[in-house]
């Protein structure tokens, strides 16, 4: 495929909302067409999943259909939005992705990573992220700034422990993905985090001879 594929990943509170439009203002910057998006959502059918998904009401909903609906909305999403993007030769840029299902319900919630795997796999019909940035925060600050923030869906208000799990689970990606990830501190000034994602893309950028 002719396009980019790029995912913002990280624990929530870790800024990736404030950082993605940034991330696509310096793409755009650069001559590329960029499409900007999100897990779970996307396309209207994601959207939905997504809804039923985070609505704080849905207490009682078990790991496993979790897990399953997040795998049903990223099907839909990758092969309505992602690859006819990549296909057009755009830069598409996705706030989560895959990752995030191997952290949130497999190193969080404790369900099989290996299964999480190849659902991965078959929803996405293998399709890997080229560059993935990880913004990362200690857990108890973050969860501040969630608190903060208010309206906060059912995975925000997991306690603290959770969002441990969730943070040391996105560093082990990390450290075992280091051609793909690059960890960026979330906890210094909005600035310094722009100036730490410029420095990444243009060396990924450069590399691809672009």
């Amino acid at each position: 495929m002719a396009g980019i594929f790029i995912t913002l990943e990280g624990p929530d509170g870790s800024g990736k909302t404030t950082q993605i439009a940034y991330l696509r203002t310096l793409f755009e910057r650069e001559g590329f067409t960029v499409v900007q998006t999100r897990e779970p959502g996307g396309t209207p059918i994601a959207d939905r999943i997504r809804s039923l998904i985070l609505d704080p009401a849905h207490r009682e909903m078990t790991a496993r259909t979790e897990a399953l609906l997040y795998m049903a909305a990223r099907a839909q999403h990758t092969a309505e939005l992602i690859r006819p993007a990549l296909h057009r030769g755009a830069v598409v840029i996705s706030d989560r992705y895959t990752d995030s299902t191997l952290v949130y319900q497999g190193v969080a919630r404790g369900l099989p990573q290996e299964a999480l795997v190849w659902l991965n796999r078959f929803a996405t019909e293998d399709l890997v992220p080229d560059l993935t940035l990880l913004l990362d925060g200690e857990s108890g600050n973050l969860a501040q700034r969630v608190a903060d923030r208010g309206n906060r869906d059912r995975l925000d208000s997991e306690g603290l422990e959770f969002h441990q799990r969730v943070r040391a689970g996105f560093l082990r990606l990390a450290e075992q993905n280091p051609g793909r990830f690059r960890v960026i501190d979330g906890e210094q000034p909005v600035e310094n985090v722009r100036w730490a994602i410029e420095k990444c893309v243009m060396e990924f950028l450069r590399k691809r001879g672009r």
